[in-house]
């Protein structure tokens, strides 16, 4: 798979009232969002783990499309993401990621259905493993997924950030 011949990764801080989030994207699109008030070292770790040989950069300019769709979502009036996303896991991660990006807004899924959508319902803790390991809260929607009995349960984000989006798709 062919990445930015320049291996670099741009990066911005998407600020919205109260919500700060670090974003990152390669030429070929959105690769992390970050959790709410989350750290630049966490995007610094997760760089080094997935695109060692890559460098960070902050690119604003470049990020902003990735930046206001973001906000629309936090505000209320973006219910889909159109921007491009670069998504690096392995052929399971991406055939879960890709399940969750099919639920609708203002609907949530339990583990045990994303199992099933994948057509591997014995899969339901390693389901859990790839939802915990996505790095792009938001645009492919984990917080929509619940706990079999309608619990929260985790999320990489932290339960009060899931609590608020599923409380902004609530209300949109």
């Amino acid at each position: 798979m062919e990445h930015n011949k320049d291996h670099s990764i741009y990066w911005s801080l998407v600020e919205y009232l109260d919500w700060k989030i670090h974003i990152a994207a390669t030429s070929k699109g959105l690769c992390y969002v970050g959790s709410h008030e989350g750290l630049y070292k966490d995007l610094e770790a997760w760089t080094k783990k997935r695109f060692s040989s890559y460098s960070l950069q902050y690119n604003d300019e470049l990020l902003q499309p990735f930046v206001w769709e973001v906000i629309e979502y936090l505000k209320g009036s973006r219910k889909s993401f159109t921007i491009p996303l670069d998504m690096n896991g392995t052929p399971f991660q991406l055939q879960v990621w890709d399940a969750l990006t099919k639920i609708p807004y203002g609907h949530t899924a339990s583990y045990t259905d994303i199992a099933n959508t994948i057509q591997k319902p014995k899969a339901v803790r390693a389901v859990g493993t790839a939802i915990g390991a996505n790095p792009l809260l938001i645009s492919v929607p984990c917080h929509r997924v619940i706990g079999k009995d309608g619990s929260l349960a985790g999320y990489r984000g932290g339960l009060d950030m899931k609590k608020r989006l599923l409380q902004i798709e609530e209300t949109s």
